[in-house]
């Protein structure tokens, strides 16, 4: 595809932007990336240095707490990809720290976004976490479904997702926009990174591999391959028909799935969890343990031990046409590209 058309994507210096941003590229969009500081160019080289970034990709300097900081970056645009917001799960004061710049960024973007005449729609990436943070066993989620339950003392981080794509929401019902607002909501994005940045999903997958988790806990996730996510922003950007939110998860598994699938490969080596904590006792015992914990994963454990999370992904294979990377496939490539980073030390098995 070649195209004179020019997207921005907040935050491009992230895990999930930066696939954005590459893919874009590929497909012969020009891109204005946000990101919070050029002072020190030479911290985002892997952006530079993507195929067709020299003529395509231009970064300049945003900052989501600022109202107005972003009415350089969405100038001429067609399309927003907005994916800055942090993502981190314990924090020391949640709402400055998570809540105020998932919210004001939105807010600060979307505004900056309506006075261009020329953008068409804006893509946010929302979370799984948005959907909820109580996943019952007897529960099939969708896109139907809100958070109804987090706030600043439980699971603050998704509260700062729900509060933030509500807060979007609530702007494009309330304001005569021009554009449309479309979300992703990815579940647990696992994935090969561009650059040096360790995410905090594949952060789990370090901890259960070096020894920091006690157990096999009764925990589960929906996973979804990075670039699986970052195509997904691009397709509900480019289908005139792409409405609402769209749920990106492929695979529910376990804890357990994950530990036996890495001890059946080649990493089985690694300091894997071997004591099963997945029973009745096991459950407690974590749940006791949790409050021990900081507020964040703390009240993370309490609401998801010994749950299952179950999901309805129809919508996006059906509207965006999307095919999931399977786990397998997204995980041969993740373990080695975190000992390419250096976050995991390479092991060599023994004889």
């Amino acid at each position: 595809m070649i195209t004179e058309k020019t997207v921005c994507v907040t935050g491009a210096s992230g895990f999930i932007a930066a696939h954005v941003v590459k893919q874009l590229l590929e497909k012969g969009y020009k891109v204005k990336g946000t990101v919070r500081s050029l002072k020190d160019r030479s911290k985002y080289l892997y952006l530079d240095n993507l195929h067709g970034a020299g003529e395509n990709l231009e970064l300049v300097e945003a900052d989501l707490l600022k109202e107005g900081s972003f009415d350089e970056a969405v100038k001429n645009c067609e399309y927003v990809v907005h994916t800055a917001s942090p993502y981190i799960i314990d924090v020391k004061d949640s709402q400055k720290d998570l809540v105020d710049p998932a919210v004001k960024g939105t807010l600060n973007v979307l505004r900056s976004c309506s006075n261009v005449a020329s953008i068409k729609r804006v893509i946010l990436t929302s979370s799984f976490a948005a959907i909820t943070d109580d996943p019952a066993n007897d529960k099939v989620f969708s896109e139907e479904d809100w958070n109804e339950k987090s706030n600043l003392n439980r699971n603050p981080y998704y509260y700062s997702k729900k509060m933030a794509e509500k807060a979007g929401w609530d702007f494009i019902n309330e304001q005569n926009t021009s554009f449309d607002l479309v979300t992703i909501n990815p579940g647990m994005v696992i994935g090969p990174s561009l650059g040096s940045a360790l995410n905090s999903s594949n952060k789990i997958l370090i901890d259960m591999m070096t020894g920091g988790f006690p157990g096999i806990i009764n925990l589960n996730w929906g996973f979804v391959d990075v670039r699986d996510v970052a195509a997904a922003h691009i397709l509900a950007m480019e289908n005139p028909s792409a409405k609402g939110r769209y749920l990106c998860a492929n695979e529910s598994l376990t804890m357990k799935d994950v530990i036996d699938y890495l001890n059946k490969g080649v990493y089985s080596h690694y300091k894997l969890p071997i004591i099963d904590l997945t029973s009745w006792f096991g459950n407690k015992l974590i749940y006791l343990f949790s409050y021990f914990q900081k507020i964040g994963t703390g009240s993370y454990l309490r609401s998801h031990i010994g749950r299952t999370i179950r999901f309805n992904n129809s919508k996006i294979k059906k509207d965006l046409g999307i095919k999931f990377i399977s786990f397998e496939e997204s995980i041969k490539e993740t373990i080695p590209d975190l000992i390419y980073w250096g976050h995991l030390e390479k092991m060599s098995k023994p004889l």
